[in-house]
C-alpha cells in the first residue's frame, strides 16, 4: 500500500494539464477514503483486465495511457453470457499543423497503427477512433482552405483503405470518424464515422445530426448536420450506434438509437476542455442510464496550435489544450445481456412528439390555482 506521501509525490500532470479526476484523488486521498468517492462518482468499480505483453510494451516505450476493465453481467439461466470487448483511441496529433496536409496524415496514421496492433493483441472485438482522427481539428479556425482537403471518400479514400486492413488484421470490427468529401453530390463535406466490418468490408456510415453554432464556434463552415438518421450497424459482436461529438448534447438523439435496437453507442469527440469537458464525461453515462445500452466516449488529447488563432467558442482568448490525458488505448469486456430494456412507452412519445409539431400545440402544463388568472 502506499503512503500518503508517496501518493502525493505522483505526477498530476501531463505537461501543463492535470492527467485525470482519478490521479488527482488518488494523490490525494487515503485509500478508504478514494474507494467511497469512487464509489459515490462512478457506482460499482469494475475489475481491472490484464494487460497484454505487446500493449504493455508499446505503453511503457511511448509513454501511452493503457488501460483495460470488465463489465459484468449476473448470470443468467436460459442465455449465455454475450461477451464483448470494446476498445477506444485517444491520440494527439503527431506532425506540425504546418507541415504538409498527407505528411500530417502518415504520422497520426503510424501512431494509429501502434495503437490498433496493441488493441489486437488484447482482443478487442470493436474499436472506435475519435472525431476526425485523420487530421488536426481545424473547424473552429473557420478556414476552409487546406483543411478541406482532408476530406476523403467514405468509400475508398487512404483512411478508409487503412483502416479496411487494420480491420482485416485483427478481426475487428473499427468505427472510423473522418472528414467525408461526396464526390457523387457536388463534392459536398459531411462529418462522417465509416463503419468498417471486422473482414475488412465496409458496413455502412452515419453522418453527424447535430454541430455547434456556439458563439464564434460554427462547423458549419465546412459541413451541415447529416442526412442519414439514426442508423444502428448489425455486427458480428453485437449492435452499435455512432452518436459524433455534439450529438451528446440532444437527448432525443441518444434515444432514437436506442429505438433502432442499439446496444453499444460509441460517441467519438473533439471537444476543448475550458468549453464542455464538464459536460461531456457524464452526458455518454446519463445516456446508458436512461437508455439501458452501453455508452462508449472519447475525447482527442494534446495541444494544437495553428498559424492564425483557434476561436474559443466564447468570444474569448483561444483555449490550445483539447483535454487532460496522454495517447492511449481503453479497452473494456462488455456483457452484452446487461442491456435490460426497461418500459419503453414508444406509443405514449409517438403520440406526444405527433402533438408537438402541429400548429395549435399546447404545451402540457397544470397551473397552480393559487396563481390566480
Amino acid at each position: 500500500m502506499q503512503s500518503q506521501e508517496q501518493k502525493s509525490n505522483k505526477s498530476l500532470y501531463v505537461g501543463k494539464e492535470v492527467d485525470s479526476l482519478d490521479a488527482v484523488l488518488e494523490a490525494h486521498l487515503p485509500e478508504a477514503e478514494l474507494a467511497e468517492v469512487r464509489r459515490l462518482l462512478y457506482g460499482k468499480v469494475p475489475a481491472s483486465l490484464p494487460i497484454s505483453d505487446a500493449a504493455r510494451k508499446l505503453a511503457d516505450e511511448r509513454q501511452y495511457d493503457i488501460k483495460a476493465f470488465k463489465f459484468d453481467a449476473a448470470p443468467e439461466q436460459l442465455r449465455k453470457p454475450r461477451v464483448v470487448k470494446i476498445g477506444l483511441i485517444q491520440n494527439s496529433i503527431a506532425a506540425p499543423t504546418t507541415a504538409p496536409l498527407f505528411e500530417q496524415y502518415k504520422a497520426i496514421e503510424a501512431k494509429i497503427a501502434e495503437l490498433i496492433d496493441a488493441a489486437g493483441s488484447m482482443g478487442v472485438n470493436i474499436l472506435c477512433l475519435q472525431e476526425a482522427w485523420t487530421m488536426p481539428f481545424a473547424f473552429c479556425t473557420r478556414e476552409k482552405a487546406t483543411w478541406c482537403e482532408f476530406a476523403e471518400s467514405a468509400k475508398d479514400g487512404h483512411s478508409v483503405k487503412f483502416v479496411q486492413e487494420m480491420a482485416r488484421k485483427h478481426n475487428m470490427v473499427i468505427v472510423s470518424s473522418i472528414l467525408e468529401r461526396d464526390s457523387a453530390h457536388g463534392e459536398t463535406i459531411w462529418n462522417t464515422a465509416v463503419v468498417v466490418g471486422n473482414h475488412g468490408n465496409i458496413i455502412g456510415k452515419h453522418r453527424k445530426n447535430h454541430i455547434p453554432r456556439v458563439g464564434d464556434f460554427n462547423e458549419s463552415t465546412y459541413y451541415m448536420e447529416g442526412n442519414d438518421g439514426h442508423p444502428v450497424f448489425e455486427t458480428e459482436f453485437g449492435k452499435i450506434a455512432v452518436n459524433i461529438c455534439y450529438g451528446r448534447h440532444h437527448p432525443l438523439n441518444w434515444q432514437m438509437f436506442g429505438i433502432n435496437g442499439a446496444e453499444i453507442v460509441f460517441n467519438p469527440s473533439a471537444t476543448v476542455g475550458a468549453l464542455s469537458e464538464p459536460m461531456w464525461p457524464i452526458e455518454a453515462r446519463n445516456a446508458a442510464i436512461a437508455n439501458s445500452y452501453f455508452t462508449a466516449g472519447i475525447n482527442r488529447v494534446g495541444t494544437e496550435t495553428f498559424p492564425n488563432e483557434f476561436t474559443s467558442g466564447d468570444g474569448k482568448p483561444a483555449h490550445k489544450g483539447l483535454s487532460r490525458a496522454r495517447d492511449g488505448l481503453l479497452v473494456a469486456e462488455l456483457d452484452l445481456n446487461l442491456c435490460r430494456q426497461m418500459t419503453g412507452r414508444l406509443d405514449l412519445y409517438a403520440r406526444s412528439f405527433t402533438e408537438a409539431v402541429k400548429e395549435d400545440f399546447k404545451q402540457q402544463i397544470i397551473r397552480d390555482p393559487s396563481l390566480g388568472n
